[in-house]
This record gives C-alpha cells, structure tokens and sequence, in this order.
C-alpha cells in the first residue's frame, strides 16, 4: 500500500479507478497537496534542537532499526561512512537541518512515461541511502529495480548516486549522477523541518543518455508515520509533471 503525496495533477489520480495505485500514491494524505506543505500533526516531531538533541530524538523515533547500519570496511584510516546516528563520528553541526534524511530507506513506488499522455503508471522498488562520515555533506544513493503488478522484482533498473549539502543559510546543493548518464545539480531549501524541496539548475546528458528528461523537482518528506515520501517531477511544455514517487520506511539508522 503506498503513500498519498499530492504532488500529480487531479486529472493523473483521476484516471485511475477510485483506490487504485495513482490515488493511493499521490490523493489520499502527505506532506503536500498540489505542491503546497501540508500542515503536519500537532505532535509530529520536530528537529529544531540543539546537535545532541536532534540526535537523541532522532534516535527515539526509530528505536526498531537502531541496531543496524550499512557495512564498511573498518580499516580505512578514515572514518567510514554511517547511516546510524549512534554509531561513527558525529554528524557535522552544518547538517541538522536535513538530519532526519539519514538511514537507509526501503519501499516501492510508481513511475510513469511523464512525455506519454497515455502512459500507465508501473512498479518499482528502491533503496535509498542516506549517510555522512563526519563531514559537512551527506552521500546519497539510490538503487531501483523493477516489479510486477503482485510486486515480485522482475529486473533492475537506473541507479543514482551524489552528494546534499546545505549552507548556514539552509540553501540546500545537490550533485546527483544517473547511471542511464546523466549529471544534475540541484538547489532548494527546506520546506518545513521534515520536508525538502529542490529543482534542477543544470543537467548534463551523455550522448546515450535519456533525450527527454526535462528541468526536473523533487519534494522529500517524512509522513506522519515517519516513513520517507518522496516525489520526482519533471518540465514537459512548461509545466511539471510527475514521473516517479515513491513511499520508502526506515530500515537502518
């Protein structure tokens, strides 16, 4: 069952039949609608706290996965890369506005053909890494593979890998390379302390790359039940439109 972020138009969660995959995805309740934030609970946590303590409360929220974190190679005279907040060094005071991104994150989505009218939505399923080695970035990866329509992985699909960083001004900067080839840079900013908006300021394609993608937008929110929402939309004739979204839980971290 997937998420409901309001991020595709009403004539997208329209065409599909009530409670089908679109309007499970993207009408139901999220972080947005219609690409405005959306007012969370009253008691949804906030990270609007000092380093230990955005730390600590991170730490209380996701108690289940505190026992987890992603393997290094453990003799590296550096530190190795963490997506576990309890364990390696410190994450960098630059980044507690996008602290709670950190983990690994697993769940399934929906694509669609954003250039096709006529497309229909397909599954995937992907892991996204969030993780920081002490320094003032975060290193992100994502892996999507393909599934059927009873959810069963059936082939691989693109990768992404890159770098967020945020300055003192909470300017958010993203480096994301595609493995279809494809380079983007991104700048944004938080919408709110659980949710991040960035939009694609230049993009490099390779000459087998996608020709089609377009200007791109992606919204990165936690739901109000912590899960990570997430939703990438791309210019067709001078307007998003959405292309792939995804609800993704906490796994690590």
């Amino acid at each position: 069952m997937l998420l409901g972020l309001k991020v595709m138009s009403d004539d997208m969660v329209n065409n599909e039949p009530h409670g089908g995959p679109a309007s499970m995805m993207f009408g139901v309740s999220g972080p947005w609608r219609n690409n405005e934030p959306h007012e969370e609970p009253a008691d949804a946590p906030k990270i609007s706290l000092g380093g230990s303590d955005a730390v600590n409360l991170a730490a209380e929220q996701w108690k289940e996965t505190a026992h987890r974190n992603i393997p290094g190679l453990g003799d590296l005279p550096i530190p190795d890369d963490t997506a576990n907040l309890r364990e390696g060094p410190s994450l960098h005071d630059g980044l507690l506005a996008l602290l709670p991104l950190v983990g690994v994150w697993r769940g399934t989505g929906q694509a669609l053909d954003h250039t096709d009218a006529d497309a229909k939505p397909t599954q995937f399923g992907q892991q996204i890494i969030f993780a920081h080695d002490g320094e003032n970035y975060l290193t992100y990866s994502s892996r999507v593979w393909k599934l059927d329509d009873e959810g069963n992985q059936v082939g691989l699909d693109h990768r992404e890998t890159g770098f967020w960083r945020i300055t003192g001004k909470d300017e958010i900067e993203v480096v994301v390379a595609h493995s279809t080839g494809v380079v983007e840079i991104f700048y944004g900013n938080p919408i709110k302390e659980r949710a991040w908006e960035i939009t694609s300021a230049s993009t490099l394609v390779t000459t087998t790359g996608p020709k089609n993608l377009g200007a791109g937008k992606r919204l990165f929110g936690l739901m109000p039940n912590n899960n990570l929402g997430w939703v990438d939309e791309r210019m067709v004739d001078g307007e998003y439109h959405p292309r792939m979204s995804a609800e993704l839980s906490r796994v690590i971290g």
